[in-house]
């Protein structure tokens, strides 16, 4: 297992406890330039970058590589760039150069002329019907550039596969008309770094030329401009001047536009004068396709068993599902073995331990009456109206699934009943999750408000 390979597996752990534009502006050009006596050597392109680092994810990055690695003790962090003095031993194996020699990381090798990372792509992927019409919508937009569809909105969860979508449609458009339109993708975080860089240096106009020049521009994560006030302005004029050359503008968020609340409103109408769809979590199915597509990627292999236990165990997001199979993959190639179901199992319960949640049962049963629109009294209540069992045995399975909690407990705190009861909904619940794609995001979504989703 040569580093490069290790840093990637070490990257997909990592990506699931910051958040992808973060993950994307600082770890995208990092190497792992040697693994030595208990000390792993991280490079970052400049000083910047590495104090960052250093400061912001020190513990995370040594937490995924202990969990790859356990005889790796330390972090240390260097500063590598076309202007290395050659201070640290650049490998085949682990180092790649471009063409200006500058250092890079062979899978975040992005186009600088318009952020696309050509390994996104719409044919890897993989639909279902949690992202069926935001992929039709997306073939639309490519044959009638600007013209249907415009602006494209589409919103979801953590790690749903929003920016694969947009980064698919951004390499879609460049490869069928070339030269013939410029496309440029951008985090809606880069966008307010570069509108804070051209108000401080008077520079305003470059960002003018800059946006309102191109064809195709697609902002990620465009909720983060919400309540920005000249970085909204700013985008306001921009999208106004495209729209009226009808140029095609493609945006992202975590909510619709109504759910934006720093948002101004003359922006939100903007967005919902367009189309607006919504990418769920996947379903069990599409979960499968995934896994395998991922394996074949990887030209690896594992048994269709272990493939259902990966589906079955990993409910939350698809950035999730692919750091679980990199592990699993990882532990598969470090230990020349097969992996059995139960091998997975425990990686997987070894990868996605639970954090300690100051959570208490009230604050669970308190959410799910929100989620479900019934008061507290009537979710604990002895009725059995079919509007209230169900909520109610999602507040039982909750109960048990997030604070392990004995089932004659959670049974006398939901209206004093049977612990046979709880088991009964426990076990509903768990066998409906992976048939029931709306149940499933149900959960998901109660677990987000309980600060469980990201």
């Amino acid at each position: 297992m040569n580093l490069q390979e290790f840093w990637k597996n070490a990257l997909a752990e990592i990506e699931l406890q910051i958040s992808h534009p973060n993950f994307a502006t600082w770890l995208k050009s990092s190497q792992l330039v040697e693994k030595n006596e208990g000390v792993a050597l991280v490079s970052l392109p400049n000083n910047f970058a590495k104090n960052w680092v250093e400061t912001k994810y020190h513990k995370i990055i040594l937490g995924a590589l202990r969990n790859l690695d356990e005889t790796v003790k330390k972090v240390e962090f260097t500063v590598i760039n076309n202007q290395s003095n050659g201070a640290i031993k650049k490998t085949p194996e682990n180092i790649a150069e471009n063409e200006s020699g500058q250092l890079v990381f062979s899978e975040f090798e992005v186009d600088p002329e318009t952020n696309l990372n050509p390994k996104y792509t719409l044919s890897s992927f993989v639909v279902g019907r949690s992202n069926e019409l935001a992929h039709a919508a997306a073939l639309a937009i490519i044959q009638e550039m600007g013209k249907k569809y415009n602006p494209f909105f589409v919103y979801g969860g953590v790690g749903v596969g929003k920016t694969h979508l947009l980064q698919g449609i951004g390499n879609e458009i460049k490869n069928k008309y070339q030269d013939k339109v410029k496309v440029k993708y951008v985090t809606s975080e880069k966008f307010l770094n570069e509108v804070v860089w051209a108000m401080r240096n008077k520079r305003m106009e470059t960002i003018k030329e800059k946006y309102r020049l191109i064809d195709a521009l697609i902002i990620d994560d465009i909720q983060f401009i919400g309540g920005k006030q000249r970085t909204e302005e700013e985008f306001f004029h921009t999208f106004n001047a495209l729209y009226q050359n009808n140029k095609q503008i493609i945006v992202s968020s975590d909510k619709p536009p109504r759910f934006i609340p720093t948002l101004q409103e003359r922006l939100r109408s903007r967005f919902e004068g367009g189309m607006i769809v919504d990418i769920g979590y996947p379903d069990y199915e599409l979960k499968i396709n995934i896994i395998k597509n991922m394996i074949e990627k990887k030209s690896s292999a594992l048994s269709d068993e272990v493939v259902v236990v990966i589906a079955s165990k990993v409910q939350k997001n698809l950035r999730e599902l692919e750091g679980v199979l990199n592990k699993i993959l990882f532990y598969k190639n470090t230990k020349k073995t097969e992996i059995s179901p139960k091998m997975a199992e425990q990686i997987i319960s070894e990868t996605l331990q639970k954090p300690t949640l100051n959570i208490n049962p009230n604050q669970i049963i308190k959410v799910v009456a929100e989620v479900f629109g019934v008061s507290l009294n009537d979710l604990v209540s002895r009725s059995r109206k079919k509007e209230l069992t169900h909520p109610r045995q999602i507040a039982m399975y909750l109960l048990r699934e997030v604070l392990s909690l004995s089932y004659p407990f959670i049974g006398e705190k939901i209206g004093k009943r049977d612990h046979t009861t709880a088991i009964y909904a426990y076990e509903k619940i768990s066998e409906n999750l992976n048939k029931n794609a709306e149940l499933n995001q149900k959960v998901l979504t109660i677990k987000e408000l309980l600060g469980k989703g990201d």
